[in-house]
């Protein structure tokens, strides 16, 4: 066991741990007794998942990666429905996929507890989007509760358990990255004390959503949802923080944005409504608050979602109280809040004094570099995209990507992207395009994404007669997001599902699959495959260089050393200016060299060098 994770899980009660907020989730759900979890691995969530996979068998626990967040969400449902405790998290646009058993769940309810984190990600740090799954909360009409630091992050969870099986209903609880990822002080509690197995008792009325049976579920859902509303009222996690003289002013605030308002909580007069229990909301504790001030200051990333609210309530109570926020562009409707943003709002308000942010302005922060996202050196994503891209040089081809370490590939000097929309859309859009245009289409899919979303458009495109390439990057894991394993992969006795078979299980006939070093073999078969009708498979396979490299030094071995040969070198820059490793360095005199400390050993730039300039350094001189 990781000494982290066991230190998390033999932690005493009363101890004070430094955790981060996902570390605090984790903890909160053992505490709690939690039975069963399951996920599919997304930053900022991630780390919830490693805590509890390691924990696993020493808490008792049932812990699953799922092939996707909407199985993630059924399994969990189904030990909920049998009177257990489960958990299931996932990053905020994995909730998209498990949305569809989510609506009908919040119809049905649950028997034991389940809670579900959604792990929201504000400025798109490893996102395609920053949607704000407040709204699906309310969609669902689910209650929802925010921690805004660590250690509420731990106490909101163990709430949620307790929430759950009290109203019978599922409960989200929304992180986002800078609670997730941040760190910080948790006093933790006793360990409880899963129950393991179940008995389900069978009540079909419940449980089978025939459309009779489903409109009876939508009454019920609004009927706890009520009974949740009244909850919020009286819920200390919904609290009224005075400041100072005079309160004529309020601020009302939810999750991270409660800390950095309260970093300039003794230079602001008024009071503050600190929201966790977020949905439903407490009207009638919101519309006293609201009649104590003459105007409120609404902080809130993302979606207006508590200043709509608080307009709303304010128009159907006839309260004479003005609402600021977002509507006025005092806080962004994108990307992160921050301190700085937070206080120059309230500067532009006038609640807040100019010179108290003064120093913000006049800090002078050195200019940093440009860093954009590089692939690992060694990394086979690169190996095959550039082959793909010395195959397709002379020809129209477009490029449909996914989601995964590999999207990367869209950065130059290989510029292999066309589109990216979701998880396993590379194939169905790749099938779109092949059907309505006239261009050679290559799609780039991860091992792991296919297992959870590229099967279905792969059946599709062979159904329907597609002129599509598919190129599977399989490096052995789920890499981006700390190499989780996936149903390819076989683990502690349970079988992996083959590729290749379920490749042709889908219809494809022409599977090839090659090492992701070996350049020339996969330029080779990507120039046959973009030139044959119907869809062509191709698997470059090469276990991820970081787990390679781990082993190897687990085993005692070293990586094999490459090193340019000075007189060889050409100064032609291809290696560089085609494949950009980011080991290979220019020198000031256009020469080239690598750079031992970054080089993870993998030789292909042996086959990429025209002139042949690099070589291995024999064993006995590296």
């Amino acid at each position: 066991m990781d000494p982290d994770h066991e230190r998390i899980l033999q932690a005493r009660s009363g101890e004070t741990l430094l955790l981060l907020g996902n570390e605090a989730i984790a903890r909160a759900a053992l505490e709690a007794g939690a039975d069963f979890a399951s996920t599919y691995p997304g930053t900022p969530s991630s780390e919830i998942g490693l805590v509890l996979d390691g924990v696993a068998k020493a808490a008792g626990l049932t812990f699953q990666y799922a092939v996707n967040e909407k199985v993630a969400l059924e399994t969990a449902a189904a030990a909920s429905l049998a009177g257990l405790k489960a958990l299931v998290f996932m990053k905020h646009v994995g909730l998209n996929v498990a949305s569809d058993a989510l609506m009908t769940l919040a119809y049905s309810g649950v028997r034991g507890a389940l809670v579900i984190v959604t792990a929201d990600d504000p400025g798109c740090h490893s996102s395609q989007n920053e949607q704000d799954n407040r709204i699906l909360a309310r969609f669902a009409n689910l209650p929802l509760l925010e921690p805004s630091t660590p250690q509420e992050a731990h106490e909101l969870t163990k709430f949620a358990f307790e929430f759950s099986g009290f109203l019978q209903m599922p409960v989200i609880v929304r992180t986002t990255t800078r609670v997730a990822h941040a760190r910080g002080p948790v006093a933790v509690g006793a360990l409880g004390k899963p129950r393991g197995k179940a008995h389900f008792e069978r009540d079909p009325d419940r449980f089978v959503m025939l459309p009779a049976h489903a409109r009876e579920g939508h009454k019920r859902v609004l009927q706890r949802l009520r009974l949740a509303e009244g909850i919020s009222e009286s819920s200390p996690l919904n609290r009224l923080v005075d400041l100072k003289e005079p309160l004529d002013t309020g601020y009302i605030t939810s999750g991270v944005a409660y800390t950095y308002l309260r970093e300039y909580a003794d230079r602001l007069a008024g009071k503050v409504l600190k929201l966790g229990l977020t949905n439903p909301l407490p009207r009638v504790k919101l519309a006293e608050f609201l009649r104590s001030v003459t105007r409120v200051v609404v902080i809130e990333e993302l979606e207006p979602f508590l200043e709509d609210a608080v307009r709303a309530l304010a128009n159907e109570y006839a309260i004479d109280v003005q609402v600021y926020g977002k509507a006025q562009g005092l806080f962004p409707r994108t990307g992160e809040l921050d301190p700085d943003s937070v206080a120059e709002g309230l500067v532009r308000l006038g609640t807040l004094d100019a010179d108290a942010v003064k120093r913000i302005r006049d800090v002078k922060m050195p200019k940093l570099p440009a860093r954009p996202p590089v692939l690992c050196p060694g990394c086979g994503h690169r190996a095959a995209a550039y082959a793909a891209r010395q195959a397709t040089r002379r020809q129209d081809v477009l490029f449909p990507l996914d989601i995964g370490c590999y999207s990367l590939v869209e950065y130059p000097p290989v510029r292999a992207g066309d589109v990216l929309l979701c998880m396993g859309a590379s194939i169905g859009v790749g099938a779109g395009l092949a059907a309505v245009t006239d261009q050679k289409v290559l799609a780039f899919i991860g091992d792991s994404t296919f297992y959870h979303a590229g099967v279905p458009p792969l059946i599709h495109a062979v159904h329907q007669g597609a002129n599509l390439t598919v190129c599977i990057l399989d490096n052995g894991t789920t890499a981006m997001t700390g190499h989780q394993p996936h149903p390819g992969m076989p683990e502690d006795g349970k079988p992996a599902v083959d590729m290749e078979g379920l490749v042709r299980g889908c219809g494809v006939r022409n599977v090839e699959v090659y090492d992701a070093y070996d350049v020339k073999g996969l330029t080779k078969a990507f120039r046959r495959a973009v030139s044959h009708d119907g869809v062509n498979v191709i698997i470059a396979r090469h276990r991820c260089r970081l787990l390679e490299l781990r082993d190897m030094r687990a085993d005692g071995a070293r990586a094999p050393v490459y090193q340019v040969t000075p007189e060889a070198c050409t100064k032609c820059g291809f290696c560089i200016d085609a494949f950009a490793c980011p080991a290979l360095v220019r020198l000031e005199d256009e020469s080239v060299t690598i750079d031992i400390a970054l080089c993870n050993g993998c030789g292909v730039c042996v086959e990429v060098c025209p002139p042949k300039a690099i070589a291995r350094v024999p064993e006995e001189n590296a």
